[in-house]
C-alpha cells in the first residue's frame, strides 16, 4: 500500500502550505511598492533615477541597479530606486545613467560598496520572508497615508 506524503495529508487536511516562491513574490510586491512610494512627490508624480524625467506614479517601476537574481541585493533600498518604464524594461535598466543618479543621491564609496555586496550569495529563510512582508506592508500603509493622491 502507498504512503501518503506529508504534503497530500497536508492539503487533504485544508492546510496551505507556503512554498518559497510565493513568500518571494508576495515580499517582492510589497518591496516594489515601497521603493515607488517612497521615491514619490506629494503630487503623485515621481522623477526616474535614471534619465530625471518626471513622470506619474502609476508610470513608476522598481528599477534595481545591481540585478534581482543577486539575493544579497535584491531587497536592498540604496539598490532600489524609482525608474520609469522606459529605462527599467526597453533600455535594460538604463544602468549607466542609474549609477550616475546613484552617485548624487548617495556617494561614489556607498555606489562601489553596492556592486562588491552582489556578489555575495544569500539565501532568506521562510521566517525572514515573512517578516520582511510585515515590515514593508506596514511601511506602505504608513506612506500611503502621508500620500494621500497616491492612494
Amino acid at each position: 500500500m502507498k504512503k501518503k506524503s506529508s504534503f497530500a495529508i497536508d492539503c487533504h487536511a485544508g492546510i496551505k502550505v507556503k512554498k518559497k516562491s510565493d513568500l518571494k513574490g508576495r515580499l517582492d510586491r510589497e518591496f516594489s511598492l515601497f521603493v515607488r512610494l517612497r521615491d514619490s512627490m506629494d503630487n503623485g508624480y515621481f522623477r526616474c533615477i535614471s534619465c530625471g524625467k518626471i513622470k506619474p506614479f502609476d508610470q513608476a517601476d522598481c528599477g534595481h541597479y545591481a540585478n534581482r537574481q543577486h539575493m544579497n541585493t535584491r531587497y536592498d533600498e540604496m539598490n532600489c530606486n524609482a525608474q520609469c518604464r522606459h529605462c527599467n524594461r526597453f533600455m535594460e535598466g538604463n544602468i549607466q545613467n542609474y549609477r550616475k543618479g546613484l552617485i548624487s543621491k548617495y556617494g561614489e564609496q556607498r555606489v562601489e560598496l553596492l556592486e562588491m555586496r552582489q556578489n555575495i550569495s544569500r539565501k532568506y529563510s521562510d521566517f525572514e520572508y515573512e517578516q520582511l512582508i510585515k515590515y514593508y506592508r506596514a511601511l506602505n500603509m504608513k506612506l500611503k497615508k502621508e500620500k494621500q493622491c497616491l492612494s
